[in-house]
């Protein structure tokens, strides 16, 4: 369905629906139904081939760095077959996540609203979610057999009466159930690792997550695929612990790889967050620094596993002919430093390493294109576009926009793919060095007779203290923190923002436009409900702005 502005001002007369024209209607006469909204109208489309409604999945990472992909120009082809899939649909290398933390990302791909909204903004506390309805919920609604297969991290439960088929996967282990033996010894030992494993994972490459999770789905689908159904499958990979079996322990040696573009110098001039992250892995790790080319050759090499089984998952749904019919879409939660600023895992603030993330989307109906797609796109983005692809409305309260007619050709208003935002931090004030914490009280190391046990939070009290937001605009990035520290970087020569040029005469235009773009997100990412109780409240179908803006 093309773009058309007047598609997108909706005006309810008695019990009637028609579509007309801003400049035709005042809205005095108008009168809202149901939710009180004026958009709230069934969007309906129909794919060429389809007899019912499609199969939805999405294949989500956990920690995935956007970067290190031959697809985005890494020397190291981590990634071939993902690569390969990607360019046989649409593909984003301007995606965001909403926050760089996994519990808060997730409730936003889930709910369609960003952590301010939804008030998880931080792991612990999912007991304060706010939302209307989820992506479950949508599609239980639509008549869907639904599967949360892998990791959850989210305020999903495994009895949540939206969730037909539940089976966990962890980080540090599971309950199970297990098929054998050595997948019950492979979780036991996963459950006393350290952050990093420099040896390789003594289990065969069945035992591990990302198998047991393809396996899961491929069986769960079996049973219901006479019938529409959606999939989350969440692999905990390649977060930490970073392990791997062979062959994918020795795929991408640490003499081997390309070198760091920075170094724990820049830290330096990073601050106080970035320092204690450091400062963290150096205290319960005394061989913290010497051990980062193990930790990257581990994490490509997962990458590499994670490939392999994303390749069996799609043969799988291949050999029962059901990917004409199905709409995949591939997305990671957030990044990982991966060595860079000599750290690893996440952390500190809203650096471009973390905040952006891999995101496709192939199926029936949805273009093909080898080169990424220019548009700037949100993880919140992801939900309100699933509701477009099955013909369902978008629910109240969601802030994420439609990416549907990006994916099928339609036309769209570039200017709301423009800019992209995302937010960090569970508020109050920052700590410094002179607050006097404890060090010893942010990790552990367990001496075994195996050896040492290294585990450490880098999200902590410290590095998520405060607010911070972003925005990126093209080739430029701003943020902004609660106390006042402002950075603009130049993110096409600058990726890992090392060059702040805040201040600068010959930058003060472009950062003037920047912030006017932040206070414009800052709004539309306030939480809109509840609606007003005796007032109509006007929204656009797909959640756009730019038709109504005034912005140049």
């Amino acid at each position: 369905m093309p773009w058309r502005r007047q598609h997108l001002h909706i005006c309810f007369r008695a019990s009637t629906v028609r579509f007309c024209s801003p400049s035709s209607c005042s809205g005095q006469n108008c009168t809202a139904i149901n939710d009180n909204t004026y958009s709230k109208v069934r969007v309906t489309h129909r794919l060429e081939g389809m007899s019912m409604k499609p199969n939805i999945i999405v294949v989500m990472t956990d920690q995935q760095r956007a970067d290190v992909s031959a697809r985005e120009g890494f020397p190291i082809d981590t990634t071939p077959f993902m690569d390969s899939l990607a360019r046989s649909g649409v593909w984003f290398d301007k995606a965001y996540t909403t926050s760089p933390i996994c519990v808060a990302a997730r409730c936003s791909m889930l709910t369609g609203r960003y952590p301010g909204a939804h008030r998880v903004r931080e792991n612990g506390s999912v007991q304060h979610i706010s939302y209307t309805h989820d992506l479950f919920d949508i599609m239980k609604k639509q008549g869907y057999a639904t599967a949360l297969i892998g990791k959850n991290h989210s305020h999903l439960k495994p009895d949540s009466a939206s969730i037909d088929h539940y089976f966990g996967l962890e980080h540090y282990g599971d309950a199970g159930p297990f098929r054998n033996e050595d997948e019950r010894a492979f979780i036991e030992w996963l459950s006393r690792c350290s952050v990093n494993q420099t040896e390789p994972a003594p289990f065969p490459l069945q035992s591990q997550n990302p198998y047991r999770g393809v396996t899961e789905a491929l069986e769960w689908i079996e049973g219901v695929k006479e019938h529409p159904f959606f999939l989350w499958l969440s692999f905990p990979e390649p977060h930490n612990p970073y392990q791997v079996p062979e062959p994918y322990y020795s795929m991408f040696p640490p003499e081997t790889l390309p070198p760091l573009q920075s170094s724990a110098q820049a830290l330096e001039t990073k601050g106080f967050k970035w320092q204690w992250c450091r400062k963290q892995g150096e205290h319960f790790n005394p061989a913290f620094d010497a051990d980062i080319g193990r930790v990257r050759s581990n994490y490509f090499g997962m990458l590499r596993l994670l490939d392999d089984q994303l390749r069996r998952f799609v043969t799988g749904l291949e050999s029962q002919e059901l990917m004409k019919n199905t709409i995949l879409v591939f997305v990671s939660d957030h990044g990982d430093f991966v060595g860079e600023y000599g750290l690893i895992k996440k952390g500190p603030e809203l650096p471009d390493i973390l905040l952006r993330i891999p995101m496709f989307w192939i199926g029936p109906g949805i273009q093909r294109d080898e080169r990424p797609h220019a548009a700037h796109v949100s993880l919140a983005d992801l939900m309100p576009t699933l509701c477009e692809a099955v013909g369902t409305e978008i629910p109240a309260g969601v802030q994420g926009r439609s990416l549907w007619p990006l994916l099928t050709g339609a036309e769209y208003p570039a200017q709301e793919f423009s800019s992209v935002y995302g937010e960090h931090g569970f508020g109050g004030l920052e700590f410094s060095e002179e607050d006097g914490l404890d060090i010893s009280r942010f990790g552990k190391r367990t001496e075994t007779e195996q050896g040492a046990i290294v585990r450490f939070d880098e999200l902590n009290t410290v590095t998520q203290a405060g607010f911070m937001r972003t925005v990126r605009k093209g080739d430029w990035k701003l943020n902004v923190s609660m106390q006042g520290n402002v950075q603009l970087y130049r993110i096409s020569s600058d990726p890992l923002e090392l060059n702040n040029r805040h201040g600068e005469p010959d930058t003060k235009d472009i950062e003037a436009e920047l912030f006017h773009e932040l206070v414009i997100w800052m709004m539309r990412s306030q939480d809109p409900l509840p609606y007003p109780g005796q007032y109509a409240y006007k929204k656009d179908a797909r959640n756009y702005l730019a038709p109504y803006s005034i912005r140049g």
